[in-house]
């Protein structure tokens, strides 16, 4: 590949580092990179089908999808290639070949990009019962990782119920082991919980606070947080000084952009090479 012409499609992405992240890593590759953010917070009546349709008119390679437009990247493309089918969530989309029909193959990035961090992290370790506040279009990639990965028992609640009854359903759809269950029974939940895990914005720059009561944490022996603007964000700064082994969302964008870069050019990229390219970016955060 001599260019790779893309783009990032989401609401309020102003402070993404992945288009840094990709540069960085067309460099080492010498290829031509060419980006553009599409941050549909700054744009009236948005239509997400007629941008994917006109980018790939235009030739781009693919485009990279986040919130809240994931469930949708997984519609228009109608599968998902190089994960589980019942995900419904596509954080990349790339332009051209099969399998296909519509000319479009999805991937989603985040789900592979979640287990790559925590094999980096945790090791062989296996997630036992999970609690997870939020589900929004990463909370499937890192259900679906979680269930695939052994846990034993994994909650989800969001504000908008049916939400996480999707999310449950796509992560186990026998429903032995991921349920959603309503907010007021979540305190319980996280106290019975092995590990926690953060799938909502809160925490972000501009959602400041926690999706879980301090009070509740401590009693657990894991935490990761989706968000990584700030890389260290309350909860994280909770639950690392209450003892337990801490894995932010700088981890899994990093693992996620090596794996959007491979999918994109079909090179692989190090981890010593993403580390020295990608790590730098946490700066400011």
């Amino acid at each position: 590949m001599d260019v790779l012409q893309a783009g990032l499609i989401g609401a309020n992405i102003q402070r993404t580092r992945l288009p840094f992240a990709l540069k960085g890593l067309c460099e080492l590759n010498q290829i031509t990179f060419k980006f553009e953010l599409i941050d549909t917070a700054l744009l009236e009546d948005f239509d997400f089908v007629a941008c994917v349709d006109q980018k790939k008119s235009d030739g781009w390679t693919g485009v990279t999808v986040t919130h809240p437009y994931k469930v949708a990247a997984a519609s228009y493309a109608g599968q998902l290639t190089g994960a589980p089918a019942n995900m419904g969530a596509s954080n990349t989309l790339i332009f051209g070949g099969e399998p296909s029909s519509s000319g479009v193959r999805a991937y989603n990035t985040d789900y592979s990009g979640f287990v790559a961090a925590w094999q980096t992290e945790l090791g062989d370790r296996k997630p036992g019962k999970v609690a997870m506040a939020g589900a929004g279009g990463v909370s499937r990639a890192i259900a679906v990782a979680l269930i695939e990965m052994g846990a034993d028992e994994l909650s989800i609640w969001d504000l908008e119920p049916q939400r996480a009854q999707d999310v449950a359903r796509a992560a186990d759809p026998t429903g032995t082991r991921a349920r959603a269950v309503p907010m007021e029974q979540s305190a319980s939940c996280i106290r019975a919980a092995d590990g926690l895990v953060n799938a909502t914005a809160l925490g972000m720059v501009q959602y400041p606070g926690m999706a879980f009561d301090e009070s509740d944490i401590g009693t657990q022996s894991w935490a990761f947080d989706a968000v990584y603007t700030p890389v260290w964000t309350e909860f994280m700064g909770v639950t690392k000084s209450r003892g337990l082994t801490c894995f932010t969302g700088f981890s899994l964008f990093k693992h996620m952009a090596v794996r959007s870069f491979a999918t994109y050019t079909g090179i692989d990229v190090s981890p010593a090479e993403a580390n020295r390219i990608i790590d730098p970016l946490a700066e400011g955060l």
